[in-house]
């Protein structure tokens, strides 16, 4: 007697397919997580996996998480921490032309009618490391014994916006994985509800170059950086219509989930597992992002530390929120704050406008070391300071006193995650042109960075176009003396 045949009712069989499809999916997606695109790091567990999933490590980890507080514009070393005397005893005279020969500076000629300009503020030695800090930054200098101050920085690329992207990406050219990119590909996220990589911005405008400061390049988008907005909804459109319920919400996300999964195993496009992992994380972040921005829980204390107004988008607030995120597990928060590009020139100036870009800073970069260390959080919290590049010794024919870019020399400095507290590496010459001592370029603070989180920099890499790239190029070296 023949075998009965089963059959099925129109909805049970779409029902069947889908779970074909979802399973079928699941196989697939499986697979091209494990077919070596992931170079250089252990590939995700198991079918469906979460991109952004925790990854181990090469190696042991000084650091779990990085707060990069990034001043956009570049700073100026020679009016914040690298004290020279000697340069303002030189004060209004030219500049040695042994000095910028063969230089090129982005507003500047090289003649003999540049002029020195020494510092106009008063600086003082600090802490038990006695590390020079000047007038502006009082709170920063109350911290000098918990960072390292590094003085000898050098860059290749001295207008705003390839040298931010230099700085962040490690090319000036368009294209290129952001470090927050790479350490979230290398390492993932603890952070369940909200992104691993997470940039915050204050200050009158956005950095120059914008989104490709915190991009992924040829990496999975889903390494990104997500802006967040300093006060009400924390993303646009997060918040569902009038009308639209949690289920109904469910089931839509589900359906995109099927489709796509369907559209995976069709094309065989990676990207599309990132398509899923997004459209979970925005469900997520309907509950976990308003409550991070909601601050009603801090203490008077808290908030007075970092000088927070709850109600006013600011660095202050951007610096707590940056610990509220640590304290959830995403691995990466990037701080920018916009303007320190001080050429002389209406709002570019060192008499006044300087003076408050440091305001706008220093209490909160200051509370954010403190509270991070006090919390027990620092040690396994790498914060970062600095800009794109420095400021000449030399100032501009404008209006108003200013300074140029300067690739050469600048300072930036590091707290916690294993770095090591109340250092000062590296030295400039009498008038702060060059490094003379342990010259750090950037290749080399990308390397240690990634050293400090536990990753090799030569290893990790990302196979594009025939070639296996890392952030580092084919240069860095990690910078010893920086570790604990």
């Amino acid at each position: 007697m023949p075998a009965p045949t089963q059959t099925f009712d129109p909805v049970s069989r779409r029902h069947f397919f889908s779970r074909c499809a979802m399973g079928l999916g699941g196989i697939a997606l499986a697979s091209m997580m494990n077919a070596g695109n992931l170079r250089g790091v252990p590939a995700a567990p198991g079918p469906m996996a979460e991109p952004m999933s925790p990854k181990p490590p090469h190696f042991g980890p000084r650091a779990k998480n990085v707060i990069y507080l990034f001043m956009a514009g570049g700073p100026s070393q020679l009016d914040l921490f690298d004290y020279k005397p000697r340069l303002a005893e030189l004060n209004g005279q030219s500049v040695p032309a042994s000095l910028i020969e063969g230089k090129r500076f982005a507003f500047m000629d090289t003649s003999a009618s540049t002029k020195l300009l020494g510092s106009r503020r008063k600086f003082a030695q600090h802490g038990r490391s006695g590390a020079w800090v000047s007038d502006l930054f009082p709170h920063t200098a109350s911290i000098v014994d918990d960072i390292t101050l590094l003085k000898s920085c050098a860059a290749d690329l001295f207008n705003h916006a390839p040298a931010k992207l230099f700085m962040n990406t490690g090319s000036g050219q368009f294209g290129r994985p952001s470090m927050g990119s790479w350490v979230t590909y290398g390492l993932g996220s603890e952070a369940n509800n909200l992104p691993g990589f997470v940039v915050l911005q204050s200050g009158p405008r956005g950095p120059r170059g914008g989104a490709v400061n915190w991009g992924t390049g040829f990496l999975p988008t889903t390494y990104q950086g997500v802006p967040f907005r300093g006060n009400g909804d924390p993303i646009l459109n997060l918040a569902n219509p009038a009308g639209i319920t949690a289920s109904r919400q469910r089931q839509t996300i589900d359906a995109i989930r099927d489709l796509n999964l369907q559209h995976a195993v069709a094309t065989g496009d990676s990207e599309i597992h990132t398509r899923i992992a997004a459209y979970e994380m925005a469900s997520r972040m309907q509950t976990s992002a308003p409550e991070l921005v909601d601050l009603s829980g801090e203490s008077e204390a808290t908030l007075k530390l970092y000088g927070v107004d709850k109600d006013t988008p600011s660095f202050a607030r951007n610096c707590l929120l940056a610990r509220r995120l640590v304290e959830r597990g995403s691995r990466f928060i990037q701080l920018y704050h916009t303007n320190w590009d001080s050429h002389g020139g209406p709002g570019e100036n060192l008499e006044a406008d300087f003076p408050a870009r440091c305001r706008e800073v220093d209490q909160a970069q200051a509370a954010l070391v403190m509270d991070l260390k006090q919390r027990g959080l620092l040690k396994d919290t790498l914060v970062v300071w600095g800009g794109e590049f420095g400021r000449t010794p030399m100032g501009e024919n404008r209006d108003t006193t200013g300074r140029n870019h300067h690739i050469d020399a600048f300072t930036m400095w590091f707290a916690g995650g294993g770095t090591k507290p109340g250092t000062v590496i590296g030295e400039t010459d009498e008038l702060g042109f060059n490094s003379v001592t342990d010259r750090a370029h950037v290749h080399d603070i990308h390397a240690t960075i990634l050293h400090l989180l536990g990753l090799d920099h030569k290893k990790l890499t990302f196979r594009f176009q025939g070639r296996d790239f890392r952030l580092t190029d084919v240069h860095g070296h990690v910078i010893e003396k920086l570790l604990a």
